[in-house]
């Protein structure tokens, strides 16, 4: 996997074939839990109109599709299957990341990977394909079988598979909890099957055999985050993760990629990376 290079993000458009634009607002509606009442008072609109338009009996304008979507908080990309349910065309583009349009949005991601070394980062799309990472990212990833790290590579398939990094993380059943409830955050949020399918497999997975048992331990009181603990050729790191995104995107792309970026969680970690990135410069100059 090179560093600060840009891998494809696929692209695949939102099924719509047999399904109404009264459908797909329903299941939206449902999935952020809200009663018609709700929907049709924050929307303003009466709840009779919306019940026209989710049995069907009322076809709704371009306008009010976007509006019932913006209250829905719908992604980009189901705004468009939307659009498109209802007759008409989508109205958010999807370009590549490698679409010379993009390249502002390309060197922000770079800037945010190459200013956050020495410490890890790496950028990926809804489907948690990584996309883009820095030199720091090497030293978590020593163990993993070479087949994993063909493209695409899986950001959370690395993490807990049996040959991925998951046989050298200490605290694999805690790190293993809050990589499913953050997937499952993410699969209530967007409805994506691709997801779910993920969760499924992640979930799968066995235990390493020297993982041992659940701790308490694993999650201390003292902690501001769930850590990952990881066993490296640069001793054990413990790290916490942030997330960064495109604010007000308008491109479907820009809107499903994230920036993860790893902090130390002790000053033992940050000291270990800060000497492998040291090393590394001392080689490239020699």
């Amino acid at each position: 996997m090179n560093s600060l290079s840009f891998a494809p993000t696929a692209s695949s458009p939102s099924p719509v074939a047999g399904r109404t634009v009264g459908d797909l607002l329903r299941e939206w509606r449902q999935r952020r839990r809200m009663s018609q009442l709700l929907l049709a008072t924050e929307a303003d609109i009466s709840t009779r109109h919306l019940s026209f338009v989710e049995s069907g009996r009322a076809l709704p304008s371009r306008e009010m599709v976007m509006h019932l979507a913006e209250r829905l908080d719908v992604p980009l990309r189901a705004r468009n299957a939307l659009l498109m349910a209802a007759g008409y065309a989508p109205l958010f583009r999807e370009r590549p990341l490698s679409d010379p349009q993009l390249a502002a949005a390309r060197e922000a991601v770079e800037l945010v990977l190459k200013g956050h070394e020495p410490y890890p980062a790496l950028a990926v799309d809804r489907h948690w394909t990584i996309v883009a990472t820095n030199n720091a990212l090497a030293p978590l990833l020593t163990g993993a079988s070479a087949e994993l790290l063909k493209p695409p590579v899986n950001a959370l398939r690395l993490s807990l598979h049996p040959h991925g990094v998951g046989a050298s993380i200490v605290n694999w059943h805690a790190w293993r909890e809050h990589v499913l409830a953050r997937l499952q955050r993410q699969i209530e949020v967007s409805g994506d099957e691709t997801l779910s399918a993920l969760r499924d497999e992640l979930a799968a997975y066995p235990a390493p055999p020297d993982a041992g048992p659940a701790h308490p331990d694993d999650i201390g009181t003292n902690q501001i985050a769930v850590p990952l603990r990881l066993r490296t050729p640069l001793g054990v790191l413990s790290l916490f993760s942030t997330t960064t995104v495109f604010g007000t995107p308008v491109d479907v792309t820009l809107s499903e990629l994230a920036i993860e970026a790893f902090f130390p969680a002790d000053p033992q970690t940050a000291a270990a990376l800060r000497e492998f990135a040291e090393s590394q410069r001392d080689k490239t100059a020699s």
